[in-house]
């Protein structure tokens, strides 16, 4: 007896049901989670403190001063910024610029990305933040007065890190804290570049079951997405069609 279109829709959808259904739930509770958390929390707004201003009477040299002195070592490409930034307390120059390799490097690497930190007073270069200054970098932009739980040099990351695709090196400052706060501070830029708690670490962990992103979490439009994407709607149009052939309308 040939079997009707009624039992192989029935046994596709529910096949295809049980596929999706995993993923389905991992969605719908990653949804959950990022619309009843509060993003500035998440991001560790209310951990950091923001130090005082400068005082517009302050006395500051000329950019140029510390450009001279970087030409002095190195042959420069180009400029991709200038900023003025608070280091415990003082001011410095963020000086980020294009910096032409050697004639030995490979056409693709003949010029470089590269950080250098200046007193803005005297123009005078200083070398990158160490342990001590960063640590103490951490806890002025951090909101109250957590002990140092542990300290880590970070030279390099993968696709899961909680500091992926930031300026390195850096250090990673764990303060112990009820959420568990780790502060990045970037010792060549002399600036916090990221907190990270507990609640954003599950939020990470969500969202990369959200994107299915299973190398590097970020990125939205990756195959498996967009397989089961395409899965997914099949599914529910198979379970409209169930529903029609069910129908007493259909049978008739």
């Amino acid at each position: 007896m040939a079997k009707s279109n009624h039992y192989y829709i029935r046994k596709s959808h529910r096949y295809l049901g049980v596929l999706l259904g995993i993923q389905f739930l991992c969605w719908t509770i990653g949804g959950l989670y990022f619309s009843w958390t509060n993003m500035h929390e998440i991001h560790g707004d209310s951990q950091r403190r923001q130090p005082p201003l400068f005082s517009a009477s302050i006395q500051l040299v000329s950019p140029t001063s510390a450009l001279d002195s970087i030409k002095k070592m190195h042959k420069l490409d180009s400029l991709v910024s200038i900023q003025l930034i608070d280091i415990l307390g003082k001011p410095f120059y963020q000086i980020r610029c294009m910096e032409v390799m050697g004639s030995n490097a490979p056409p693709s690497s003949k010029s470089m990305l590269m950080n250098h930190l200046a007193d803005a007073s005297t123009g005078v270069l200083r070398p990158p933040l160490n342990k001590l200054e960063s640590i103490n970098v951490a806890k002025r932009y951090f909101n109250g007065l957590p002990q140092v739980k542990n300290v880590e040099f970070i030279t390099n990351t993968h696709g899961h890190h909680e500091y992926r695709d930031n300026p390195l090196p850096a250090y990673a400052i764990t303060f112990q804290d009820p959420a568990s706060t780790t502060v990045y501070v970037a010792s060549e830029l002399g600036t916090v570049q990221k907190f990270r708690n507990n609640g954003w670490r599950v939020f990470d962990f969500l969202w990369m079951l959200h994107t299915m992103d299973y190398k590097g979490r970020d990125y939205l439009s990756n195959m498996l997405l967009r397989t089961f994407s395409i899965v997914g709607l099949i599914t529910i149009l198979s379970g409209f069609a169930l529903f029609f052939v069910s129908s007493k309308w259909f049978r008739k």
